[in-house]
């Protein structure tokens, strides 16, 4: 349950999710809320005021599934006129998958290509894990700017 704080610091029209598969298994959590109760979804959420988007999926993986995990490409990016929503490929970093008892009720390493046949993985869940699985994504592009906390993400390699 989100404190008064937590609701007033939080950015309602950026939201970040991230990808994250291991020997052949996605890292999937069971929504408990909203139009996705019950679907194995992507861990993700909202982002605070002052936040990057890469520091957003690395915050709410910790919270929503214990898991620590490192952004390393952007697979997708949903645009309307109210919001965002940004999709990374993270690589696993450490810890034991665990549900946060609030938002989702389990956290599992679900076999990558049940997840893509499964019914309570939603379609937009099945597009970014087979992005995932098939395209390299946008990298993190090292460039020259003034500007504090600038990142650019590219299909270039650096």
């Amino acid at each position: 349950m989100l404190t008064q704080e937590e609701i007033n610091n939080t950015n309602w029209s950026q939201s970040v999710a991230g990808v994250c598969i291991k020997d052949g298994k996605v890292l999937l959590a069971r929504h408990t809320y909203g139009n996705g109760t019950g679907k194995l979804i992507i861990p993700g959420g909202y982002a605070k005021f002052g936040e990057l988007p890469e520091e957003v999926v690395v915050r709410e993986y910790q919270e929503e599934t214990g898991i620590t995990v490192k952004p390393e490409n952007l697979l997708g990016i949903r645009f309307n006129e109210k919001d965002w929503y940004v999709v990374f490929a993270v690589s696993y970093v450490e810890g034991e998958a665990r549900s946060d008892g609030d938002e989702n009720s389990e956290v599992v390493w679900k076999d990558v290509q049940e997840a893509l046949v499964d019914d309570t993985v939603p379609d937009l869940t099945k597009m970014m894990i087979k992005c995932a699985l098939n395209t390299e994504g946008m990298g993190l592009t090292p460039y020259q700017t003034t500007r504090p906390r600038n990142e650019l993400y590219t299909g270039l390699k650096a």
